[in-house]
């Protein structure tokens, strides 16, 4: 059976990713410095960016819901 998200709750998921991507972003731009679980440092330059390409798609799909929802 097909579970239906509404536009509003997947708005609402949406920007709580882009929050959540923002904080550690932050984070980062002040020196946070990220390991694995083996103890292996993360390379917080590629991290930095995977956060703002981020950010970019949500800014997308929050714009489209919100477009949609205005339709």
């Amino acid at each position: 059976m097909a579970r239906v998200i509404s536009n509003e709750s997947e708005l609402e998921r949406f920007r709580a990713t882009r929050v959540t991507a923002l904080y550690r972003l932050d984070l980062i731009e002040k020196g946070a410095q990220l390991t694995y679980e083996d103890g292996t440092p993360v390379d917080m330059a590629s991290e930095a960016q995977r956060l703002k390409d981020q950010v970019a798609d949500m800014d997308r799909r929050i714009a489209r819901l919100e477009a949609a929802g205005e339709a």
